[in-house]
């Protein structure tokens, strides 16, 4: 990491599920580069720890209680941070699930969850983000998509389903802004596979020479966070250099 230089001081970013694996890099990487950093994450345990752990390297990083799912609930916490007088500079849409069966055995539940959180979820924090962005002029919105999104492959139904639409929502969100507000920055990176538990704990005997840090896509994000208001990064692809999903 620190390949890219990028100043976010005075400005606040949070990132949904920002505790562990792509989540935790985005979040060490934001904080490094000077933002405040809200923590959103179901494991807050997990979330608490990592806070408490660069709060002891000086940085300003605190977890905030939410479930992408719970449109209330995230509409929620953005009516707080109204209220103390904060607002959201960066939102990073991180936060993903995902359920690998053959579509055959697949729950009503299962899908319903793995789209929710995918798709669902970031839309709900782009629609609260977004307003105030344009509002006050400007702001950089950040989805996190897959390599999922273009093409697909068995057991990743719902999975590819979401990333496929949150993929067509953050280029139309892109456009708006075009549109809208010039000060505001909307950019989808597409990952290919890394060595975090989102893989490792669904397929361990992976091999990790097929993946890449998690540290290169928090790179990414800060690249994409990089570029001058007169232009914008729409969308980026990061993938390991055999990664088999691609093209």
């Amino acid at each position: 990491m620190g390949a890219v230089r990028v100043d976010l001081g005075g400005r606040q970013a949070l990132v949904t599920g920002g505790a562990r694996g792509l989540g935790a890099s985005i979040t060490r990487a934001l904080a490094g580069a000077g933002a405040s950093v809200l923590v959103a994450d179901v494991r807050k345990e997990q979330a608490r720890e990592l806070c408490e752990e660069l709060g002891r390297d000086g940085r300003d990083v605190r977890f905030v209680e939410m479930d992408v799912r719970d449109a209330e609930a995230v509409a929620g916490v953005f009516r707080e941070l109204d209220e103390d007088g904060q607002h959201v500079d960066v939102l990073v849409n991180n936060a993903a699930v995902d359920v690998s069966k053959p579509i055959e055995h697949l729950t009503a539940e299962e899908v319903t969850r793995v789209v929710t959180t995918n798709l669902l979820g970031p839309m709900y924090l782009c629609l609260e983000s977004y307003r105030r962005m344009v509002a006050r002029g400007g702001g950089r919105i950040v989805n996190i998509l897959s390599t999922a999104s273009n093409r697909t492959w068995t057991e990743a139904g719902p999975y590819s389903a979401g990333k496929s639409g949150l993929r067509a929502f953050t280029h139309t969100l892109f456009k708006e802004a075009q549109r809208d507000c010039t000060g505001i920055g909307v950019t989808g990176i597409i990952a290919g596979g890394m060595e975090t538990p989102f893989i490792l704990e669904r397929f361990p005997d992976a091999d990790v020479s097929l993946l890449q840090s998690p540290d290169i896509v928090a790179d990414t994000v800060l690249y994409a966070l990089s570029v001058p208001e007169g232009s914008v990064v729409s969308e980026l692809v990061v993938v390991p250099r055999r990664e088999p999903s691609w093209p």
